[in-house]
């Protein structure tokens, strides 16, 4: 699957610019909206693509038929393609993401700053996701 080797090249490459907020603090990325516009559309893109890809993979190995995005994380979690844990946690990612793509609410940039503590998440799901055959249940202790 070339397209998911690329997405998750898109994946490590969003990844990477994500961490260059990490050396700010909220406040000071609260004086830049550029700097802040930066970090919502980020964390937006790094979801969706954890999202594209999960529901490509349920898809092309015909792993069932989920009704929404965060299903498509958890039937990996569930058949062991990926670690439980971690994909109940990128599950919840999924609602970060609606927040930031349909402005439900008043975008609380503070969890959109806080989310970058979850970086390690979307490296080990790009890990697990292309393990030929994975069964994650029993992934390394470093996913």
């Amino acid at each position: 699957m070339e397209s998911l080797r690329s997405r998750l090249k898109e994946l490590e490459d969003t990844v990477g610019e994500l961490e260059s907020f990490r050396q700010q603090t909220f406040a000071e990325l609260k004086e830049s909206r550029r700097e802040m516009w930066a970090l919502r559309y980020g964390t937006l893109e790094a979801i969706q693509i954890v999202i594209d890809v999960a529901c490509a993979v349920v898809s092309h190995e015909n792993r069932g038929h989920p009704k929404t995005y965060a299903e498509c994380l958890r039937i990996l979690g569930r058949e062991g393609r990926i670690d439980e844990a971690l994909a109940e946690r990128l599950a919840e990612a999924v609602g970060l993401r609606n927040v930031l793509v349909h402005d439900y609410l008043d975008v609380n940039d503070r969890l959109v700053f806080e989310a970058l503590e979850n970086l390690d998440d979307l490296r080990a799901f790009a890990r697990q996701v292309t393990r030929e055959g994975s069964n994650a249940k029993g992934g390394n202790a470093e996913d």
